[in-house]
């Protein structure tokens, strides 16, 4: 029972991927006095529960302890991904050649998903990366971040902790060097 929950669960993320975001409609009806509650509905989820400087401390595949606050003064790439997903597949030599290129960047995968550490090897066995990556557990994730709305995604962390853009899809090197080298809003 338990496999077939977590398949529904896959694919649902994975259809969840593939559909762009629903513009945000405001109350037309609603009453004067509560426009603050009209506003707070039209915001997307993860707006609403991500910690302005999130916090993330986990350890990863290669036995290390990986600390977020630890990194403050550099960017960092957070990106939700799994094995099953193949936009996520496909950005990952994209993620892992900026992790490479730039010395004021780093990139850890949080692997969203149930799977065993020796499976999750062997798959990076097959698609190697360097960048450090560590399995979440999808009934406890990370509290400063919210629960994936599909897969891939993404956070950019500015050197002073806040997430300064979050993407939902794939990214590419260009998108995420606009975010660092301050080409884009965040």
């Amino acid at each position: 029972m338990n496999l077939k929950l977590g398949l529904l669960t896959c694919a649902l993320l994975a259809l969840m991927a593939c559909k762009p975001e629903a513009p945000a409609t405001p109350k037309v009806d609603a009453p004067a006095a509560a426009p603050a509650e009209a506003k707070a509905d039209t915001t997307a989820p993860a707006a609403a529960t991500v910690s302005d400087t999130p916090t993330l401390k986990i350890a990863t595949l290669d036995g290390q302890q990986y600390d977020l606050a630890a990194k403050r003064g550099g960017w960092v790439v957070v990106n939700f991904w799994a094995t099953w997903c193949a936009p996520c597949i496909k950005e990952m030599p994209e993620l892992d050649a900026f992790d490479a290129e730039r010395k004021d960047v780093e990139v850890i995968g949080l692997a969203y998903e149930e799977i065993a550490i020796d499976e999750m090897r062997a798959f990076l066995k097959q698609r190697p990366v360097m960048y450090p990556i560590a399995l979440i557990d999808t009934y406890d994730p990370p509290a400063d971040f919210p629960t994936p709305r599909g897969l891939p995604m993404t956070y950019i962390i500015a050197p002073d902790g806040r997430i300064a853009k979050e993407f939902m899809g794939p990214v590419t090197k260009a998108d995420l060097a606009a975010v660092v080298d301050g080409k884009t809003a965040g």
